[in-house]
């Protein structure tokens, strides 16, 4: 094997484990369509759901996605996300539903224990409204496996009672692709098509299919503090706290969600290819490196779940 052929034999050997994932979601995606009348996908404008919108624009065809958008709008979300949501929904011709924690604040079905509290968690109360608004049936969401270890509970139809709690010990089989996506009156799935995918999967996917993502998905500078071995980045929502002190760095986000629980990694990396790099070196899953409020047993992922999280 001569100098010129390894590289692309490296490549095509990596393409095809990625092949694989993206034919079986694919898969996945075309049988919600099929198995269930009012369907939603999950998209809040991260990388998880952008590729999980590549999958269905491949699975459908641009301008045919044949279930709306949704996304569940903290109020607290990083301005440069939800302004590329809404450009990559429109580029596709996508219906897009928001629906706001502020207004189930304003219902009063939503209610804070101090001003400065953080939103995230309170998502699932007007997740479970939204559901009811649009009798939504089945919900297509970016989550995986090697995220967080309540995750990797999680079959990819995942049951919800008429609560819309998840009960792990109640969830269903999946047994040579095969799923029993029957359901009683008020009942749901969650739906996970990239659930076999992990944090290194997504960028190798992003890299090759060339995907565009937020611009705070790499290297850029940014005013941070240091707390709890975390980066809190200094914006209005997370102003610095006394004798912390203010640090320019160069930094990136893993994962991005509510902007007073996400937190940025030092970073040089530059562009989806950097970032494969780089992650194939790193120890700690993007959440448990970058979320701040999985950081207490109190607002544990399991708890949530069977909440009605996410």
């Amino acid at each position: 094997m001569n100098a010129r052929t390894e590289p692309q034999l490296l490549r095509s050997i990596s393409n095809k484990h990625l092949d694989a994932l993206e034919e079986e979601a694919i898969f996945i995606l075309r049988e919600v369509a099929g198995a269930f009348e009012r369907p939603t996908l999950l998209f809040s404008g991260g990388k998880d759901s952008l590729v999980l919108l590549k999958c269905a624009e491949k699975a459908f065809g641009t301008g045919r996605i044949p279930y709306p958008l949704l996304m569940i709008d903290t109020g607290h979300n990083f301005p440069e996300v939800t302004a590329f949501r809404d450009f990559r929904a429109k580029q596709l011709g996508a219906e897009l539903i928001v629906r706001s924690v502020e207004d189930s604040m304003k219902r009063g079905t939503v209610r804070l224990a101090r001003p400065d509290e953080s939103r995230n968690a309170h998502q699932s109360v007007t997740l479970l409204e939204a559901i009811e608004e649009f009798r939504f049936d089945a919900l297509i969401g970016g989550a995986r496996r090697d995220e967080e270890k309540a995750r990797a509970k999680e079959r990819i139809f995942s049951h919800r009672d008429s609560f819309g709690q998840w009960q792990p010990k109640a969830q269903r089989p999946e047994l040579w692709t095969l799923f029993n996506t029957r359901l009683h009156p008020g009942e749901h799935f969650r739906v996970f098509p990239i659930s076999n995918w992990t944090e290194l999967d997504v960028w190798q996917y992003i890299e090759r299919e060339q995907i565009e993502l937020p611009a705070l998905y790499y290297a850029h500078q940014r005013q941070v503090i240091e707390r709890r071995g975390l980066l809190v980045p200094v914006t209005e929502l997370t102003p610095p706290k006394d004798g912390e002190q203010v640090e320019t760095r160069t930094v990136r986000f893993r994962t991005v969600g509510d902007i007073t629980c996400t937190c940025p990694v030092e970073s040089d990396a530059a562009d989806a290819s950097d970032v494969v790099a780089e992650t194939l070196t790193v120890v700690v899953s993007e959440r448990g490196a970058t979320r701040m409020d999985d950081k207490t047993s109190e607002a544990s992922m399991e708890k949530r779940k069977k909440d009605g999280y996410f």
